[in-house]
Parts: C-alpha cells; sequence; structure tokens
C-alpha cells in the first residue's frame, strides 16, 4: 500500500464505523494561543475535551498536519540524520467525545492493524499504565495479547493537557522492527531506546479531571484521544527500516536527485542533505501554505532556521541558485490529494520561498565572511579554537549549523568551542521562552464558552439595522455574573439580539447606547469572544440597568458610516493591488477603524510611487463606478469555486459569507459594509512600508478624512506659496532654484572655511604642549560642527605631523568633541580611550578607531574644564 492508500484506508475504516472525517486544521493554531504550532491531531479538538465546545458529532477521525521544531524529542539538527525525526509530519487520528472509551478505542486499534493493514500478531507489543488494570485486561481478554506483550509503564504512559484538567492513562502499541536493527543488548524490550521496538499507535484514556491539589476525580464523561503517525505505519506497512524510505518521502528524495544530478545511497553526507530538504520542503510548503511568513520572531523565526537549514544543505549538494521553492511546489503537487486548498497556493509559496533563498545566498556570504575573519585573528594568536560567541552569532544571526560551521574550519585544523556554543544557546532559549507571547490571539474566557453552553447567545441584526428592541440575557462584572449594575459601574451586556457588530475580521466593534426605563449606557465597544456571542462592554451612565430589562440598543450611526467605508475601501484595495502588482498578492491582515484602515500584505518589494498612484486611481475609479455592495450565504466550496478571496489558514465553515462589490471585487467576510461603492467619497494612501520580510503595510484614508487632507495639504501648498511668493503651481521649479542657491553658497561658504582653516591651523599649532614626550593641541573652536572639526584636523595633522589632536567645537546647541592620534602613536594610544572620559565632563560619550573618535556633549560650560583635563588625561593613558 501506498503511504496516500494507508491514509484513505484509517479515514474510511473509522467513517464506517460512525465517525465523522474532520478535515487537517491550520498548522497556526487558532484555538490555543500558547501553542507555536499544530503538533498533534487533538489541537483543534481541545475544547472538546476540555467540555468547552460541542459539536454536532461525538466521534471525529482526521489526518492531521503537524510541525515539531525544537524541544526536547525533535532537535532540528537531528532531521535527516536519523530514521525518523521529523519537522513536518501527518498524525492519524479517531477521536471519541463522551461516546466509546477503552473498550472500542483497543478494539478499533487492533482490528485495523492486523486485518487492514495485515500486521503479523506475533510483532506486535502493548503498554499501559502501571495501574490500569483495566486496559490490560482488555488487551488479553478481549485483543488476545498474550500477558507476557504487554506492559506497564509509569512515566510514559499517563498524559496530560497541563497541571490541571483533563488526563488519563495511555496505551501504546510497539512493533517489532526485528533484531537487525536492535542494539544487540541481551536486555532489549519493549521500552529501550532503540529502533527495534516502534511505537506506532497511542491510546490515551481521558477519565480523571486533575484538581489543583493534585487530585484526580473522575470526568462524567470519559473520551479517548488516539494518534498514529502516518510515516511510522507506513514505513511499517511497507517493511522499510526509516521513514525516509516510504513512497511519502522517496519520491520528494527522488525530485532531488534529479535536481540535483546525485544519486541517494552513494554517500551518505549526500543522503543526510537530500533527506534534511527532502523534510524541511515538506514543512516550508505547509507552514507558508497556512500563511507563516520567514520572519525575526515567533513561529516565522522558525520558519526561517527550517528554510536556511535546507537551502545550506542544497549548497552543500551542489546547489549554487534558488532550488528549495522548486521542491516546495513539488511537495505541495505530490501531496494536493490530501491538501487540494494548499496546492491551490503553490504559486505563491514559491515566490515566498525563492525570495528568501535570494537573501539567504547574500546572508551566507557574509557569514562565510566573518568566519574568514574569524579565522585570520585566531591565525595571528597561534589559536585554534574557534570562540563559543562566533560560532553561536554564524548560528543565530546568519543560519550556520553547528556541524556545517565545523566542517568548514576543520581542513585547516580548527575545532569548535561546542560548550561556550551551548551556554549561548541556553541564553538564546531562555530569552524565546521569556519573550513568547503566544499566538497573539486572546485566550477566550471560560465564562464566555460556560454561558454559551448554558443556551446564552447572541443574535447580531446589524446588518440591516442600527437600532433595535432586546432584552439583556446576562451582566457581567469583573468575570462574575450579577444580577444588577447601578450607575458609574463598568459591566458587560450580553443581550438577545443587537445591532451592534462585534469586533472581528480586522473590523472594530460598535460603539452606541443602551436604555430602558430604568438607566442608561454607554457602549465602550462590542466585542465578539465567540462565534454566538456579542458582548458590549458598556459604562451605566445613569440608573441601575437589571437581569432581564427591555432594552434598545442604537449603534453610533455617524462612527459606524466611518467604519464601513474603511471596510468596503479595504476589499477594493486588495483588488486593485492584484490586478498592479499580481495574483501573489494576499491578506496578511487588516485593521479598520472609524479614523483609517490599515492592510497588510504579501509582496516582496515597496511598492513605487508609481503604483501606488495607479492603485489609489483604480481604487476611486471603482469608487466612482457607484457599484452596489451586495452580499449573499453560500456553500464554502462553491464560493472559493467562483473566485471569492479567502485568507490564509482560516477554517471556514460549511456556509460563508461572501461579499460583492460590482464585478470588482468578491471576498468571503462577515463584516459590515457601504451599501454602493460611491458611499465612500474618496480614497486615500498615507503611507506603504515593509513589517516584515515578504510583508508589506498600507495605510489609507477614506471619506470625510480624505476630503480633509486634501484640504489640508492645498492649504499647505496655499501658505508655502505666499513664503515664497510664487504660485503653488509653480512651487517645485522655485525650491529647485532655491535648492541650487543653497548649493552654491555652500560650496562657497566650503571654500572659505578651508581657507581659514589653513589660516586657523597654523596660528593654532604653536599652542601644541608636550605631555611626556608627545605633543598634545587641545583646543576650542566656536562655531563649528563635528564635519568642520574634522576637515580642521585634517590641516592641524599634516602640520603637527606627530601628536594628539583634541578639538571641541558648538553648534546649534551642540557640542562636538574630536581627538586625532597621528598614525605613528596608536600602537601607544587609542583615540577612543582618550575621549570616553573627556566627553564624560560634557555630559556625552562617545568612540572611534584608533586614529580618531567623536562624541557629543551637552554641558557647554565645562569645555574649559574638558581643555585642562586633557593633558592630564593623556598622561595617564600614556603611563599605564
Amino acid at each position: 500500500m501506498t503511504g496516500s492508500e494507508i491514509r484513505a484506508s484509517f479515514l474510511k475504516f473509522f467513517a464506517d464505523r460512525g465517525h465523522t472525517i474532520v478535515s487537517s486544521s491550520s498548522l497556526v493554531p487558532h484555538n490555543d494561543p500558547t501553542l507555536l504550532f499544530t503538533n498533534a491531531g487533538m489541537n483543534q479538538f481541545k475544547d472538546c475535551f476540555l467540555g468547552d465546545e460541542k459539536r454536532d458529532y461525538v466521534r471525529a477521525c482526521s489526518s492531521q498536519k503537524c510541525v515539531r521544531a525544537g524541544g526536547k524529542h525533535n532537535d532540528l539538527e537531528n532531521v535527516g540524520r536519523t530514521a525518523r525525526h521529523h519537522t513536518f509530519f501527518e498524525m492519524l487520528g479517531n477521536f471519541s467525545f463522551g461516546d466509546y472509551f477503552k473498550k472500542e478505542a483497543i478494539a478499533y486499534a487492533w482490528e485495523f492493524l492486523t486485518k487492514d493493514m495485515g500486521l503479523d500478531t506475533d510483532r506486535l507489543y502493548v503498554s499501559v499504565y502501571t495501574t490500569d488494570d483495566e486496559a490490560a485486561d482488555i488487551w488479553h481478554q478481549q485483543e488476545g495479547v498474550p500477558k507476557e506483550r504487554i506492559f506497564r509503564f509509569e512515566e510514559d504512559n499517563f498524559w496530560s493537557m497541563g497541571d490541571t484538567g483533563p488526563c488519563g492513562p495511555c496505551s501504546e502499541i510497539f512493533y517489532d522492527n526485528g533484531p537487525e536493527v536492535g542494539c544487540d543488548s541481551p536486555d532489549c524490550t519493549v521500552g529501550c531506546d532503540c529502533d527495534r521496538y516502534m511505537e506506532i499507535w497511542n491510546n490515551v484514556f481521558m477519565q480523571f479531571n486533575r484538581q489543583p491539589d493534585g487530585e484526580l476525580l473522575p470526568l462524567p464523561k470519559p473520551a479517548v484521544d488516539t494518534g498514529m503517525g502516518l510515516e511510522r505505519i507506513t514505513t511499517v506497512v511497507q517493511g522499510k527500516q526509516s521513514n525516509y524510505d516510504t513512497d511519502l518521502l522517496r519520491a520528494i528524495i527522488a525530485n532531488i536527485e534529479k535536481l540535483s544530478g546525485k544519486t541517494y545511497g552513494d554517500l551518505e553526507e549526500n543522503d543526510v542533505s537530500m533527506r534534511v530538504m527532502a523534510d524541511h520542503s515538506r514543512a516550508t510548503a505547509y507552514l507558508i501554505a497556512d500563511g507563516v511568513m520567514p520572519s525575526n520572531e515567533g513561529r516565522g523565526y522558525v520558519l526561517r532556521r527550517i528554510m536556511r537549514r535546507a537551502m545550506r544543505h542544497a549548497k552543500m549538494l551542489g546547489f549554487e541558485d534558488p532550488v528549495l521553492f522548486k521542491t516546495a511546489v513539488y511537495v505541495l503537487e505530490f501531496m494536493d490529494q490530501a491538501f487540494p486548498e494548499e496546492a491551490k497556493r503553490k504559486d505563491f509559496v514559491a515566490k515566498v520561498v525563492e525570495n528568501e533563498e535570494e537573501r539567504f545566498i547574500q546572508t551566507l556570504g557574509n557569514g562565510l565572511r566573518i568566519l574568514q575573519d574569524e579565522i585570520a585573528k585566531l591565525a595571528e594568536q597561534k589559536q585554534k579554537t574557534i570562540p563559543g560567541e562566533t560560532v553561536f552569532k554564524l548560528y543565530d544571526t546568519y543560519g550556520f549549523p553547528v556541524d556545517l560551521t565545523a566542517d568548514i574550519v576543520e581542513k585547516d585544523g580548527y575545532i569548535l568551542d561546542e560548550a561556550g556554543f551551548e551556554v549561548c544557546m541556553d541564553e538564546q532559549r531562555k530569552k524565546a521562552r521569556a519573550h513568547w507571547k503566544g499566538s497573539g490571539e486572546e485566550a477566550v474566557s471560560a465564562i464566555y464558552k460556560k454561558l454559551v453552553d448554558q443556551g446564552v447567545h447572541s443574535t447580531f441584526s446589524g446588518y440591516e439595522l442600527l437600532e433595535d428592541q432586546s432584552q439583556v440575557l446576562t451582566l457581567l462584572r469583573e468575570g462574575e455574573l450579577v444580577d444588577e449594575a447601578a450607575c458609574g459601574e463598568t459591566v458587560e451586556v450580553i443581550c438577545a439580539t443587537t445591532p451592534c457588530y462585534g469586533e472581528s475580521g480586522g473590523q472594530v466593534g460598535d460603539s452606541g447606547s443602551i436604555t430602558c426605563n430604568e438607566a442608561s449606557l454607554r457602549i465602550i465597544e462590542t466585542r465578539k469572544p465567540l462565534p454566538d456571542l456579542l458582548v458590549h462592554n458598556c459604562e451605566v451612565v445613569t440608573g441601575a440597568i437589571q437581569k432581564g430589562a427591555k432594552v434598545e440598543i442604537k449603534v453610533d450611526a455617524e462612527r459606524r458610516l466611518q467604519i464601513v467605508r474603511n471596510h468596503t475601501a479595504t476589499h477594493l484595495l486588495q483588488s486593485a493591488l492584484q490586478k498592479i502588482l499580481g495574483d501573489h498578492i494576499k491578506q496578511a491582515g487588516s485593521l479598520v477603524t472609524p479614523e483609517r484602515l490599515r492592510f497588510d500584505f504579501t509582496h516582496f518589494s515597496p511598492v513605487s510611487n508609481q503604483e501606488l498612484q495607479q492603485i489609489e486611481e483604480l481604487v476611486n475609479t471603482e469608487i466612482r463606478r457607484n457599484n452596489a455592495v451586495s452580499s449573499r450565504e453560500m456553500a464554502a466550496d462553491a464560493a472559493k469555486e467562483a473566485g471569492a478571496m479567502a485568507l490564509f489558514g482560516e477554517k471556514y465553515g460549511d456556509l460563508v459569507r461572501v461579499v460583492e462589490v460590482g464585478d470588482f471585487s468578491m471576498e468571503l467576510c462577515g463584516g459590515i459594509h457601504v451599501s454602493a461603492a460611491g458611499d465612500i467619497g474618496l480614497f486615500r494612501i498615507l503611507s506603504e512600508g515593509g513589517i516584515a520580510a515578504g510583508v508589506r503595510r498600507i495605510e489609507a484614508i477614506t471619506g470625510d478624512t480624505a476630503l480633509g487632507q486634501v484640504h489640508q495639504q492645498q492649504q499647505t501648498l496655499n501658505q508655502l506659496g505666499q513664503l515664497l511668493k510664487t504660485d503653488p503651481a509653480n512651487l517645485e521649479q522655485r525650491l529647485q532654484k532655491l535648492l541650487e542657491q543653497q548649493r552654491h553658497l555652500e560650496k562657497e561658504l566650503g571654500q572659505l572655511q578651508a581657507k581659514a582653516n589653513a589660516d586657523l591651523g597654523g596660528d593654532l599649532i604653536s599652542q601644541a604642549q608636550d605631555v611626556d614626550g608627545v605633543k598634545l593641541l587641545a583646543v576650542r573652536i566656536d562655531g563649528s560642527d563635528g564635519k568642520q572639526l574634522r576637515e580642521l584636523s585634517d590641516q592641524l595633522k599634516d602640520k603637527l605631523i606627530s601628536g594628539v589632536i583634541v578639538l571641541v567645537g558648538s553648534c546649534d546647541d551642540k557640542i562636538p568633541l574630536l581627538v586625532v592620534v597621528t598614525k605613528d602613536l596608536t600602537g601607544q594610544l587609542a583615540a577612543g580611550n582618550l575621549i570616553k572620559p573627556l566627553a564624560e565632563i560634557i555630559g556625552g560619550r562617545g568612540g572611534g578607531r584608533p586614529d580618531m573618535a567623536q562624541a557629543g556633549g551637552k554641558d557647554a560650560g565645562q569645555i574649559d574644564k574638558l581643555l585642562a583635563a586633557a593633558p592630564e588625561q593623556l598622561k595617564i593613558l600614556l603611563n599605564s
């Protein structure tokens, strides 16, 4: 069987037994702000296991994309060097949410492996938790596993979601690969660290709820979470000893063979590089397809490390030009049956990867130069150990793995300070843990989930209405349920129906008012913590509001109009960007407020002024066309098929809302919009810039705000025209003329200054004094800036021939300080060492080269003190 056939067989097996097949979620977890990447099949079902979410099914199965890149069991450097380490892998899983338990889970696992996969029962072993007699009895009595093949473990056979919450014993299934792959130890058995007994399936039986004091209370509805790595089961079924020899990865390696002209199996170091490229191409392709972009922090940093490691190994295989983008595209095409949506993004993935490869080729060259400089220094010092700090800098900044650095320097007889490198790595890990703030999402408060479970939900009426009648369902103060909130208090109000939009999809929430006979409230903001829950954050202005009160809710209509203008303009902007810059443009984030809109998008170079003008003109053309803005609900697949733009990595329901602006724009969107494009009025781009590698940001304004900016700019032009005594239309010509005059005057001034410096230099040389045999010239030059001091120092140096020059200037409340040491004296003292104590006297600091250092100070009253201190400071340095 092929890996694809095994995946399909697994899903069909469980679908035939009442399980709903659930598509893989994104590699970017959307329901767990603490998690870097989706790393297990159960991640998307976490709230189901916690009891915070109820779905239409109680049995599910999936083949989940997963990424693990780091940590105790998945150090990146091991990938490609062992048979089973991966960054990207697929996890097959079946799940029960309070339905079946141990008896059925064990039966399903055993039946699938022994009957559908045809595995030899004599090569299968199982483990249970030390005290889980129930599972042990099921294995022996129900499935006929001999007692001597049932092992009991403690640490590896108990699973928990955290320090508290759902947890329970595990039961693992192992496959005996045979003594030829074992460690040859007479004690080798299940649990040994060698490759002989390989875990292929893990059944987690969540039957307890761990309390803060450690007590395990039985869960009212025990659950089952299972996981089986597709790569591992494919290895067993296909009779291979390495995951890389299965068709899941061997086809990708074959593609690398074709591109490189090298043969897998000829040379072990080439084999390692091919395995690294094969694995990392999968992680790269699917992380980018799910919206992760290479960067220097968080998820993007992990992706960049994976990509650069693959690129280094490509170079080791002889590739000089970008190639990872080709292997990433091959992965998406090869696996398109399993993940068709991601395959549609292959052109975008290719552009991102190729752009990163071109950047890395430059970075790699810089890193090699740093390493060569370090080797040259060590050669002078007759040392043979590369410092750990240098090894770490190459690893962290330039993407050099330790083994690559070692390979480069080994031929010249150098070794690495690996202990020093590990110290730097430990420090980096501590910093990474301290700075990782999660996914950027807010964790949903448990009280909201509890309310939804109790049937509390809100109906949104704001697509059609700005005012609505409703009833208060719940009041919350500081996370606690209350029956009443009095004047002056801040309270969260949940109503049965509301016209107020809750912040989501980049659009900020509405403000407004809630009134009833007994009270009036100001709505500060409206939030949407869960799909069916809208929460008004309010201040009670008069009276007291009570649970159950009949109320009238009004949206701030003017503020709403400004928001919807900006939101619809964002849709027009995205479409215009694609038409002007290309189809690779994808939304990477947005913010829609009353004041402005912000749109982040994937693009690999700055947008030129000409392109920005074309984009702005195209959006305004569509505004003037005044096409109707319409919305409708459609099946998600039909909407995407029709060309509706969707967000990367976003998991949509079966039914989606599609917003169209004529024939110009079509997007999946739950937000609120104008009724016709002309309602936007005017669109102006404020700024464009980069915010991460391959991600740009445009900020823009619309409507009255845009018109106000036009008026302000016109007023500024008129005022400038008056100042320069010309019409606004002639400003550019007038300014060019003035700038030319200024350049001419500056040139004349420079020539006069040079002559003055030459004359002044001759006069100043006579003020030089002798300090322990070294000539020192320390003088004050009022009215001179740093540049003028440097020019003067050149004149003085030529006349002084040998000595030290200290010049202090003053210009526009700034005090420039310059210290120059002639070349013949730099072996005795460095300019930077002299400037530091002198700069402190005038409240500044500075530094520089051995022959010249510069500083700036603040206290002009201390200049004379500085000049007086210069001889003594020079004397100290000469005698130290």
